[in-house]
């Protein structure tokens, strides 16, 4: 990985030259940890062109996992508990002789710009902008093997979870069971807060948990996701409990399934952003359901639970070969409840068997 890493900071170095900076301070976590490996920590990164300074708290506990592995050629700089990692960093890229310093305008504070233009003094600041977004738009293969073992983290704590009795567990329950179930099997943490709506909380987007118990014939949407070495997936499911399903919930669960599914195989290299959107809205309007905001159908995914690129019906951008993107269309009725399915996925072309599904937990209607 450290291999990985260095190619990674070469290439920002690159874009940096290229924009008349020669050098950068990288803030945002998730851009710190693609760069250097290091976990979330407050870590800031001061890259040049000769050199990686990593200011870092100097009262972090040691990592003795070994999972966590700073490469020899990046410079630690400790820094005092309770103090600006950044404005360390800053403090350092005079005496490194640096005349262009780009930053990261959209994740520093106006009061943080401030004080690291104080202490950069005679250097020109300039915005990095998204330039380290986009170099992580597309995962290399120990990114997407990272995302594999997220995704069957996921789909064993959801396997099961869905062979334990359900009816009169709260969905708050439910919902702290399959988080400790993922730690237990191996994940940092969940990716987000698990989502399980039961009766006329199903198929909410972003439902929060609450105290209502499952019934006997309630649809269950659950949403989780786990999260591995920091890159984390998302799912989502929908049964029904205790009885066989009734008529229209068949319906409608078949409906959301063939959405997620033309979905899924608009997918590929070269395809436009929108297209996989149209796709499942294109079914669900012929049946006579829209959302009630025009949600995408899906987005990036790795570092961060919600990345570049975004599927949703105006975006016109193509999407790239080994890019992670969730799919997760669904349907609410209001007052009966409604059916959300959600897959983790890698874009890849036919040549290499289209699009990888990463989370494989069964989308089938079961009655549990």
């Amino acid at each position: 990985m450290a291999d990985a890493y260095a190619g990674r900071r070469e290439r920002l170095r690159e874009h940096c030259g290229a924009s008349g900076a020669d050098a950068a301070l990288i803030t945002r976590a998730a851009n710190v940890r693609y760069l250097t490996g290091c976990p979330p920590c407050g870590a800031t990164l001061l890259l040049t062109r000769d050199r990686a300074v990593l200011a870092l708290p100097d009262d972090l506990p040691p990592d003795d996992t070994g999972e966590h592995l700073i490469a020899p050629d990046v410079t630690r700089l400790p820094v005092p508990a309770g103090t600006d990692t950044a404005l360390a960093a800053a403090s350092a890229v005079a005496r490194l002789g640096v005349a262009g310093l780009a930053v990261e305008e959209h994740d520093l504070t106006v009061t943080r710009h401030r004080a690291v233009a104080g202490l950069a003094e005679r250097v020109r600041l300039a915005d990095v902008g998204q330039a380290v977004e986009r170099l992580r738009v597309v995962k290399d293969e120990h990114e997407i093997a990272d995302l594999r073992i997220a995704a069957e983290i996921a789909d064993q704590a959801l396997g099961e979870l869905l062979e334990s009795i359900l009816v009169g567990r709260t969905e708050r329950h439910l919902a702290m069971e399959l988080e400790r179930r993922m730690i237990d099997h191996g994940a940092d943490r969940a990716a987000f807060p698990v989502s399980v709506g039961t009766g006329s909380h199903s198929g909410q987007q972003a439902h929060q948990p609450t105290d209502r118990r499952v019934e006997e014939g309630d649809f269950l949407t659950v949403v989780l996701g786990a999260r591995y070495r920091g890159y984390g997936v998302s799912t989502a499911r929908t049964f029904v409990i205790g009885a066989a399903p009734a008529p229209w919930q068949v319906e409608l669960h078949r409906l959301v399934f063939r959405a997620q599914r033309a979905a899924r195989e608009a997918l590929g290299p070269g395809v436009e952003q929108c297209v996989p959107d149209q796709s499942a809205r294109e079914i669900l309007r012929a049946a006579g359901h829209t959302e009630g905001s025009p949600h995408p159908i899906g987005h990036g995914i790795g570092l961060e639970i919600r990345e570049a690129p975004r599927l949703g019906p105006t975006d016109m951008g193509k999407l790239d070969s080994r890019v992670p993107v969730t799919v997760g269309p669904g349907v609410h009725l209001p007052g009966r409840g409604g059916v959300r399915i959600e897959d983790t996925l890698v874009v890849r072309p036919l040549d290499e068997g289209g699009p990888e599904l990463l989370t494989i937990t069964t989308k089938e209607l079961l009655a549990l």
